[in-house]
């Protein structure tokens, strides 16, 4: 496509029907609804903040691949760490075994979160799950009676059942709503550019909180500074601060989901950190391997790990995964760790790269509630139709920055921009450029 043609709101759904792309007859997509969705198409390589597609010109890669690929697509130095260690060793039990990849990562993550002990999982989700099940048996171990566990309205913190439990209940788990165990909710008190209600918002929850821990409370689990899949969300740090000194004064422990927020994402190498935030457990995915491996990490303190230690086999933590500790997936996130350290402004002040081309596009009037934090740019499209995922006007255009080579994946109404950490200057301006003709061509 070329020009800046009216598409209108249902562009998306004619383009499903037309000749391309067929569906694969043996794969089972997540979070598509194949009879009202376009066939993916298909890529053979990827490299940078590139995907390259059979018979197609490349596509810039705007969000990170699921916000999963940090410094790149198949970075050299990564790749060559994971070929060198999978000839080395591939896999080992972990209940029996270790090995230097694992000791290593261990040690750098717990200098770099400040949190002794690390348990390895597989994903974000199972990453969740330990937490809330660590936190838990904590209480449990201890002896004390805490069941209450409080989380925040429009949370997304994975899709397993527990993750699902302390997430905003909506339709992607509705199914299974009476197998979740109750969870006590608060509002997020989500910001942008110009809100002049903010503080009003963070003083009703803050109040919230209060009466809530007055009830014996086994933890709260929050995505630090920014939810991601419920919209790229954000709160301000002084608000998280605040409703820290609550936490610590209710004696309650704070879980802090980092599977998108970490590694760089918020500015700081861990959102908790630019929060100023002291979490007792801290759940790691997404950027810990670079994209490269499926892993999951649980981090937590050495006061937590303490009470699972004794004699009595019931203080022990019965929770284990096949591919604990991965080989590969550890040689991954060491290798990830090493480019992080060695150029920690790529993350540093990724934000001003940002700055200069959200203030420009924020003047168009289709965009309402500009916001940012580190590599991650978002923003709403005013437009008709319901608000939030089910808003149609983020698949229009992310069919139309498909044509002009770059791929977007709207929640809905929300756009955003979460590039790699390698996007060039001219790529990151062509993403802007792209949103912003894409915004005329779907009026």
């Amino acid at each position: 496509m070329t020009g800046q043609s009216n598409l209108g709101m249902d562009y998306f759904e004619t383009l499903s029907n037309t000749n391309g792309p067929e569906w694969n007859a043996n794969l089972w997509p997540p979070f598509t609804q194949i009879s009202s969705s376009t066939p993916p198409q298909k890529i053979k390589e990827a490299q940078g903040a590139l995907l390259l597609r059979e018979n197609e010109p490349p596509l810039i890669d705007a969000i990170s691949s699921w916000w999963v690929t940090l410094h790149g697509h198949s970075h050299p130095y990564i790749a060559k760490a994971i070929a060198h260690q999978a000839n080395q060793l591939e896999q080992i039990i972990f209940a029996d075994f270790l090995h230097p990849q694992a000791e290593n990562l261990a040690k750098r993550l717990s200098k770099l979160t400040g949190l002794q002990r690390l348990f390895f999982s597989d994903n974000g989700s199972t990453a969740v799950e330990v937490a809330l099940k660590i936190a838990c048996q904590w209480w449990h171990n201890k002896g004390e009676s805490r069941n209450q566990i409080i989380a925040f309205e429009g949370a997304y913190h994975g899709d397993t059942f527990g993750a699902m439990a302390v997430g905003e209940r909506n339709l992607f788990n509705a199914p299974f709503e009476k197998m979740l165990f109750p969870v006590s909710r608060l509002p997020w008190p989500s910001t942008w550019w110009d809100d002049e209600d903010i503080e009003h918002k963070e003083k009703i929850v803050l109040d919230g909180l209060e009466k809530l821990l007055k009830t014996p409370t086994a933890a709260v689990i929050l995505e630090p500074l920014v939810q991601g899949a419920g919209g790229m969300a954000m709160v301000r740090t002084e608000f998280l601060q605040k409703l820290q000194k609550l936490i610590h004064e209710a004696e309650t422990l704070l879980i802090t989901d980092e599977v998108l927020t970490g590694f760089g994402r918020c500015g700081s190498l861990f959102a908790f950190q630019r929060a100023e935030l002291q979490p007792d457990l801290i759940s790691l995915s997404k950027g810990l391997t670079a994209g490269f491996l499926p892993m999951g990490v649980t981090m937590a303190t050495e006061k937590i790990f303490q009470a699972f230690l004794g004699n009595d086999p019931n203080l022990t933590f019965w929770h284990g995964h096949s591919f604990t500790a991965n080989p590969l997936g550890c040689a991954a996130a060491n290798a990830s760790l090493d480019l992080l350290e060695e150029s920690p402004n790529k993350y540093l002040n990724f934000e001003s790269r940002h700055l200069p081309h959200l203030t420009k596009l924020a003047k168009n009037p289709k965009i309402i509630r500009p916001r940012l934090y580190g590599t991650i740019a978002a923003f709403n499209i005013s437009a008709n139709g319901p608000k939030g995922y089910l808003n149609t006007a983020g698949k229009a255009l992310k069919r139309y920055a498909l044509e002009q080579g770059v791929f977007l994946r709207p929640l809905g109404d929300v756009v955003y921009i979460l590039p790699p950490l390698c996007i060039s200057d001219a790529e990151l301006e062509k993403c802007y450029f792209v949103i912003e003709k894409g915004l005329q061509a779907i009026a």
